[in-house]
């Protein structure tokens, strides 16, 4: 990353001026720490899809059920984002920000511990907790330090998550060919410790914050956590149970789910301190801007997760194949980010999402096609996952500025509403598709199917764009 290199060197060469320095603190260095971070927590989101079938057989468990393992640390994330975001602003977001790394590191240990599916879940999520609290500290750092440099800087966050998710399959792949899958997240525990010594070194101390501190709504998520954790199992009990539509386990599960994300709802709007406002949800602005995160960045991220799977078991692709098939999608979706996170403010926001959406969904069709003109199932796969990075790329920055630019000061809430919605996105795809794929005779046609009915989906939604707030120049 060309910007990167030369802020850290503190030179202007190759760069707008919007991304010069600050002269007050080693701006290049506290990005290139907070990057390192985001890395981390985008790695383990992905560098687990690569080990599903090596996870599947050692662990003697279902493809729903290893597909826990993907939805659980969503779901950890969705659990914990809304709490960790009011926590580094009631107590700074460098200690948020250090003390979730630290929480990650354990988790991951823990992770490499675990000896069934079970107990990897659970740590799964304790994980994600760790990592829930990462992205708004982060957020709240680069709004802070980075001032009239913010828009650049946080539209390159999508470069991050997109670095992070081509490493982390290749990794994945060659732990598990070579090594064993439990190196998976021990690799992380280093990586911990020098994220760590870093922010202790690099970032600058929070300030002491004498306002009055937001309650904590336990009860909200509570709520949130039941209903989403119903609805996973639901769709697991169906995938792997004959005539399940009717059972009594499947009916009680579901309708509970429905039953609590009703009563959210109820409960957003009359408790006095909720852990998400309902108008960063659904307000003026703000539900255009959720719909396509969830839909064109969390479902979309959810399908490309299980690309690997899919290649091994519809075209016999190897472990190592089947995770270098991220490979073109994250170079792609890294350029494209960081190019239009320095235009971002000559292009806005609306046309680099109606032409990221448009390319995300001829990339979900492409997989579930059989490759074409002679090509071979590897070229076709990555020819597929390249055009995702290029839609992703396009869109991420655009996506991310325009929750934010509405609500400066609400920086961090916002970045966890955005990243609540991307995991609840991730966690319908990955459900709905691993409960599909279970429950059909035929898998690999199920999956395909899977990736044809998130392509329609893509086009049909596309209107939702024309309600994204439009916004050129500095915010």
């Amino acid at each position: 990353m060309k910007v990167g290199i030369s802020d850290l060197k503190d030179t202007d060469n190759g760069i707008s001026d919007a991304l010069q320095p600050d002269p007050q603190i080693k701006r290049g260095w506290v990005f290139f720490t907070i990057s390192l971070a985001l890395l981390l927590i985008t790695i383990d989101s992905t560098i687990v899809a690569t080990a599903l079938h090596t996870l599947q057989s050692e662990l003697h468990t279902s493809v729903s059920w290893v597909g826990w393992t993907l939805t659980a640390y969503s779901f950890g994330f969705v659990l914990m984002l809304p709490l960790s975001a009011k926590l580094s602003v009631n107590f700074g977001h460098r200690r948020v920000f250090m003390g979730s790394i630290l929480v990650f590191a354990i988790a991951s240990l823990l992770c490499g511990l675990s000896t069934n599916i079970y107990m990897l879940i659970v740590m799964r999520i304790f994980q994600a907790i760790g990592g829930a609290g990462i992205t708004p500290s982060a957020t709240g750092l680069i709004v802070d330090y980075f001032k009239e440099s913010r828009a650049q800087y946080l539209g390159l966050f999508g470069s991050m998550f997109s670095i992070g998710a081509m490493i982390g399959p290749i990794f994945g792949g060659l732990f598990v060919t070579y090594w064993s899958w439990p190196w998976i997240f021990y690799v992380n525990i280093p990586l911990c410790l020098a994220i760590l010594l870093l922010a202790l070194r690099l970032i600058p101390k929070d300030p002491v914050n004498k306002s009055v501190r937001e309650r904590m709504d336990f009860a909200g998520l509570a709520y949130l956590a039941t209903a989403i954790l119903s609805g996973m199992y639901a769709a697991t009990y169906l995938s792997e149970h004959e005539n399940a539509l009717l059972s009594p386990v499947f009916l009680v599960a579901a309708g509970i789910a429905i039953l609590t994300f009703t009563v959210l709802f109820y409960h957003l709007k009359k408790v006095e301190s909720p852990f998400i406002q309902p108008r960063f949800i659904f307000g003026k602005g703000f539900g255009a801007v959720n719909l396509v995160n969830v839909i064109y960045s969390g479902m979309v991220i959810g399908a490309t997760s299980l690309i690997p799977l899919y290649a091994v078991s519809r075209y016999g692709l190897s472990d190592i194949n089947s995770g270098t098939l991220l490979v073109a999608n994250g170079i792609a979706s890294v350029v494209l980010s960081t190019i239009m996170s320095i235009y971002i403010r000559k292009t806005g926001y609306r046309m680099p999402l109606y032409i990221g959406g448009i390319i995300l969904a001829v990339g979900i069709a492409l997989l579930a096609l059989k490759p074409q003109f002679g090509t071979s199932a590897f070229i076709w796969l990555m020819g597929s996952t390249f055009l995702l990075g290029v839609g992703f790329g396009v869109m991420s920055p655009a996506g991310r500025n325009a929750g934010i630019q509405l609500a400066p000061e609400q920086s961090a809430n916002l970045a966890a509403v955005r990243s609540l919605g991307m995991q609840l996105g991730q966690i319908t795809a990955i459900a709905v598709a691993t409960a599909i794929i279970t429950g059909s005779q035929d898998a690999n046609f199920a999956q395909s199917m899977v990736y044809i009915g998130l392509a329609i989906l893509l086009v049909i939604t596309l209107p939702i764009i024309s309600k994204v707030p439009e916004n050129k120049g500095a915010w």
